[in-house]
């Protein structure tokens, strides 16, 4: 069987939340979903470094968010995740091999949103697709920061 998750993150993948804060978020995104109780307190997780938060087999492609070449083929993408993770991730910068943009990995442009955070949100099996605009809006208000959303499938 498939898993199915929806993961909220900070935008900015260094920041975290205070607890009232997480769970004010926690419990926005709660109203959102169709059973309401299925948010349990394990899906509210702060971490001391970043981790990579991806979409799984949902992911399509990276490109550089300067030029828009494909960063997806070959080795790079991944040597770049193994050097971040192998420093602790102290920081997410890198130099794209296309046009020699410096960027971070958080900024990349994932086909299928993924990203980095040190906070997250996930529910599995949220039984629905993409918050909209407004919900993920109500969620960021909620927690204090601007969020974005992961939809990820294993």
């Amino acid at each position: 069987m498939s898993d199915h998750y929806l993961t909220v993150i900070p935008t900015d993948p260094w920041w975290q939340p205070g607890e009232e804060a997480a769970g004010r978020a926690a419990a926005v995104l709660a109203g959102f979903l169709p059973d309401h109780d299925r948010l349990g307190e394990d899906e509210v997780k702060w971490h001391d470094i970043p981790r990579v938060v991806v979409c799984g087999e949902n992911l399509q492609g990276i490109r550089c968010p300067r030029c828009g070449a494909d960063l997806y083929t070959g080795e790079w993408f991944g040597k770049e995740v193994t050097a971040r993770h192998e420093e602790g991730f102290a920081t997410l910068g890198t130099t794209t091999p296309c046009c020699g943009a410096r960027t971070s990995l958080n900024d990349l442009v994932y086909d299928w949103p993924c990203g980095f955070a040190r906070f997250e949100i996930d529910v599995l099996y949220p039984e629905r697709d993409w918050l909209s605009e407004e919900e993920l809006a109500r969620v960021a208000e909620a927690l204090g920061h601007p969020v974005r959303q992961i939809l990820s499938h294993w």
